[in-house]
């Protein structure tokens, strides 16, 4: 079992982000995400495997955004998979509404999916292109027998409705919509079942950055108005800022950080948050120039054999011998503020 994080508490506990009660919506406790290597041959052996996700926690409370940050190939969207059991994992615990999800079946699940829905971060590839929009939004809801000869048209033009989109053109085709047209077709579908939270993976990085402001404001509107909870996967810091209540941030397939997000864009300690930071403009020009780069040597390790300890180590200017030996545990360091460092930075981040 994995070291790098505290378990979360039970539905009836305390809200890790605040130390306070806190009703839980999900609750992922040491999640591991390994995928196996197969070797050449006849038999396939297994030769290794891919850890993407390695001792993974945390939680999420209705009408609550926690985005997950970090660089590509970090785990972010693995974890978010893992958590909507599109992936099996390999370990751990993820629990909805207090309902373990790892040990049901696929039929067990198919009730809970009406509450936990994700939209996928490509709208080119993640919707039908035989199917007319009519069609694409109304599909979960004949696939969980909630489709009516009256009331299920009416419920698709009310989804379109909500996305901001003409009800009139529902008989179109995928290929005939903007992109950011076709992620709010993407969310009406992922809303159709009235569900209680949404697995956002990218949800706006493929868009122009001209459409992304129009996406992201939605998804706040809709959050506000039916309580929704998000897990928000994204690489871009601005944007995680913004809609975030709460930032995780990942590397490697582990929370090395995890704050209110005001916390930690301006008070982050772990030294791979501080180079992420460094690297994102600041709007104001004087701020910006007085600002410190952080620039990082080396590649990140390969999951397949990554170091010991401390996974960032290999490129960190503060790595000391214990860090290669002891894994930090992600610990408290102020309420509601967890680091995964045993030399944490001190001071503002200039963010």
């Amino acid at each position: 079992m994995s070291t790098t994080t505290s378990p979360v508490p039970s539905p009836s506990g305390t809200d890790p982000a605040t130390g306070g009660p806190g009703t839980k919506l999900l609750e992922v406790d040491d999640l591991v995400m390994n995928f196996p290597v197969r070797g050449g041959g006849l038999l396939r052996r297994t030769v290794g495997h891919v850890q993407a996700v390695s001792g993974v926690s945390f939680a999420v409370d209705a009408g609550e955004t926690l985005g997950i940050v970090g660089e590509s190939g970090c785990g972010k969207s693995t974890t978010g998979r893992a958590v909507l059991q599109l992936h099996t994992p390999t370990s751990g615990s993820v629990r909805f509404e207090g309902r373990e999800l790892t040990t049901m079946s696929t039929r067990q699940l198919r009730p809970v999916r009406k509450d936990l829905q994700i939209v996928f971060q490509d709208p080119y590839a993640s919707l039908n292109p035989k199917l007319p929009v009519n069609d694409i939004v109304g599909e979960p809801l004949k696939i969980h027998g909630e489709w009516g000869r009256q009331s299920g048209p009416e419920r698709v033009a009310e989804l379109l409705r909500l996305v901001g989109l003409s009800p009139e053109h529902g008989n179109r085709y995928p290929h005939e919509f903007s992109g950011g047209q076709r992620q709010r077709i993407g969310i009406a579908r992922a809303l159709a079942l009235e569900p209680k939270m949404l697995v956002l993976d990218e949800p706006v990085s493929a868009l122009d950055v001209s459409v992304q402001a129009g996406v992201i404001n939605l998804l706040e509107e809709l959050q506000e108005r039916m309580n929704l909870g998000y897990l928000f996967i994204a690489h871009d810091l601005s944007v995680v800022r913004h809609i975030s209540d709460r930032v995780a941030v990942m590397y490697l397939g582990r929370i090395v950080e995890v704050a209110e997000r005001d916390r930690l864009y301006g008070y982050g300690k772990h030294p791979y948050t501080r180079a992420l930071l460094s690297a994102a403009p600041v709007a104001d020009p004087s701020r910006e120039r007085g600002r410190e780069r952080i620039t990082l040597t080396g590649d990140v390790p390969s999951p397949l054999n990554p170091p010991s300890g401390c996974r960032f180590r290999t490129r960190c200017w503060k790595a000391q011998d214990v860090c290669a030996t002891e894994t930090p545990p992600l610990a408290e360091v102020a309420p509601g503020h967890r680091v995964a460092c045993h030399f944490p930075e001190d001071g503002p981040t200039g963010f």
